[in-house]
């Protein structure tokens, strides 16, 4: 395991008190700390049969999926190849080149799967786990959590670390010290994106009812569901991963400091902004309303102002801020909302959110929703981790009573 270079001090530093979190009451509940999320008990979007698929959808399977085969995650998401093209040299990064160990990226994985919910993914991922060595019991002690009396003292706070950002959004600062005085800058950044990329999976696999693959027998261990975390800690003041000097705004330059990764996620990200076919009215609205959830102040400022432009698109931020029950809201809007704090909430879709969604979206619109949504949750767990730094003219959070 490599050791921290004396050189990046920079990347842990003391918290300041920030203000308090402002309109709590209209921040949906946090992800339960007792009760396991679930996904569809049965395909809402069926997987594309392989006789059907076209010759861009075979070239992304030959890509992407295990000798010509896609499972069935890889082949529903062929329902709209674009998303596929965001998704997976990421999700290929991560688990085979990312600078973590094969066994620290599954039990970030399998980790993440647990808190989730996400039946596919544990069943995918155990039988992964399996092959490089670790054993059934190993697989209920990661179901059991940080808490588990067996863990070496790093490889608890490793999974302390997955329960916080799917809990809070956030690591705690001695949580990040701790990781950090043996995990590398590189190593930091991998492991907090293995995370929230796989939870970003999770919620698409979950809410679009994928279910395992014939032949993977493992299923989430029945072991109570339990996250034993602090509450949330004030928002950093000062970067943990210093941007790189030069122009440009923070969050590229913080990214940037891992050009090997930052490559993957910007495709993730590119679908989104280039990509979708969301409105970009609809686009704003799933971006700053899961921002607001998580409390990722950067992300928020970013998409009111000049990277979102939410006022341009008939969005005003106080409206975004109180959600659902905003007065006078148009019904589909309350809808988009209402399926933000689902995903964020329960880590799927209930029914009624899928049935208004798709009352107005195309089966493409929807995963497009899913799909920003996940995405930039998992951002917006970045973006606290790494402790980025609002831009000098940036909008705060709107003060909500």
């Amino acid at each position: 395991m490599p050791m921290r270079p004396s050189s990046l001090p920079a990347c842990i530093v003391a918290l300041a008190l920030a203000p308090a979190w402002v309109g709590a009451k209209t921040i949906p509940d946090r992800p339960s700390a007792d009760r396991q999320p679930k996904g569809a008990s049965a395909p809402r979007m069926r997987p594309v049969p392989d006789a059907q698929w076209s010759a861009a959808q075979r070239a992304l399977v030959a890509k992407f999926g295990k000798d010509g085969r896609a499972d069935h995650l890889l082949a529903t998401l062929l329902h709209v190849p674009e998303i596929v093209e965001g998704a997976m040299p990421f999700t290929a990064y991560l688990l085979d080149q990312s600078t973590l160990t094969p066994r620290h990226r599954a039990l970030l994985i399998l980790r993440t799967a647990w808190l989730c919910g996400s039946q596919t993914l544990w069943a995918t991922h155990a039988a992964r786990a399996k092959a490089i060595g670790l054993t059934v019991a190993d697989l209920r002690r990661i179901a059991q959590g940080p808490d588990e009396k067996s863990w070496d003292a790093f490889e608890k706070t490793l999974l302390q670390m997955a329960d916080q950002l799917y809990r809070n959004s956030q690591i705690t600062n001695a949580t990040w010290a701790a990781l950090s005085a043996t995990y590398d800058l590189e190593h930091m950044m991998d492991a907090v994106e293995t995370v929230g990329h796989f939870l970003f999976l999770g919620q698409l696999a979950n809410a679009l009812g994928v279910q395992p693959d014939p032949g993977l027998d493992d299923r989430l261990p029945n072991v109570p569901y339990r996250i034993n975390v602090p509450e949330p800690e004030p928002a950093l003041t000062k970067a943990r991963v210093d941007p790189l000097p030069g122009p440009g705004i923070a969050v590229s330059r913080t990214f940037s400091r891992h050009a090997k990764l930052n490559q993957v996620r910007t495709l993730r990200a590119n679908f989104i902004n280039r990509v979708s076919k969301l409105t970009p009215r609809h686009r704003e609205m799933f971006i700053l309303r899961i921002g607001w959830n998580c409390r990722s102040e950067y992300e928020w400022a970013q998409h009111v102002g000049v990277v979102g432009r939410a006022r341009d698109h008939g969005l005003e931020p106080m409206e975004v801020a109180k959600g659902p029950d905003a007065p006078g809201l148009d019904p589909f809007d309350a809808a988009i909302y209402r399926a933000v704090d689902d995903l964020y909430r329960n880590a799927s879709l209930s029914d009624a959110s899928w049935h208004a969604l798709a009352a107005r979206y195309d089966p493409g619109l929807i995963m497009s929703g899913i799909y920003t949504t996940a995405s930039y949750r998992a951002t917006s767990m970045s973006l606290r981790a790494y402790g980025v730094q609002l831009e000098p003219t940036d909008e705060r959070f709107p003060q909500v009573e």
